[in-house]
């Protein structure tokens, strides 16, 4: 069966389900590779299909009537694109980097919620860790100092950076998903200030960053230290 070979199998929600609800799902499921920046999803859209995210970054956005953008979160593998029992979409959804997804038709998933007291809870829980998620937010964007807000998106994308392998790992290594210009209009900054506080975590060693974009953190405690946690 196609699930026994995905790295989705055993996370997200395909973990709460039996094998007949798997193999009843994989006959309609769809995996599909996009590129960053591919729109993945439009406000007020009608939603026929809900996601796996199996890898990649995922920017939430949110538009405002005289068309400017607001970025209002992020999702990681495993979490799941779309919102249950909800004709329409109140978010725009674009990949942040190259995204891999695995799609099913949103009936098949709201017939399985119904089914399966796990899959809800799941679904529940991940309802939950974004609206914590969102509180943590509303903290960094109205108190924290510049420097602090910085290190706080770079400790949220280190999170969710690929395992090393290694329990109470302490350091983390990824691709920073977002522009120079994404990560002002999220934290509420200018470009230059933006510049500035990546040069100094580099200058302090807190940080390396190679070819503009990759990011390494060889020590996670300095980071959530400076993150004013």
């Amino acid at each position: 069966m196609l699930c026994a070979s995905c790295e989705g199998r055993n996370k997200g929600i395909c973990s709460t389900l039996d094998c007949h609800q798997l193999h009843e799902l994989v006959r309609s499921s769809r995996k599909s590779a996009v590129e960053g920046g591919a729109a993945l999803l439009g406000e007020a859209e009608r939603i026929d299909r809900y996601a796996n995210i199996l890898s990649g970054v995922v920017k939430l956005t949110k538009t405002l009537s005289d068309g400017r953008q607001q970025i209002v979160g992020h999702q990681f593998a495993p979490d799941f694109l779309g919102r249950p029992f909800r004709a329409e979409s109140q978010l725009n959804a674009e990949a942040a980097t190259e995204v891999v997804l695995c799609s099913f038709p949103r009936e098949a998933i709201e017939r399985m919620m119904q089914e399966s007291p796990e899959l809800e809870r799941r679904l529940y829980k991940q309802a939950l860790d974004e609206l914590d998620e969102a509180r943590d937010w509303m903290v960094t964007l109205g108190r924290k100092t510049a420097s602090e807000k910085i290190a706080s998106l770079l400790l949220m994308f280190a999170r969710h950076a690929e395992p090393s392998g290694k329990a109470g790992r302490n350091f983390a290594r990824f691709d920073l998903p977002l522009t120079r210009a994404d990560i002002a209009d999220f934290l509420g900054l200018t470009i230059e200030t933006v510049s500035r506080q990546l040069t100094r975590l580099r200058n302090d060693k807190i940080i390396c960053i190679e070819n503009n974009r990759l990011i390494i953190v060889p020590d996670l405690r300095r980071l959530n230290a400076r993150a004013g946690n």
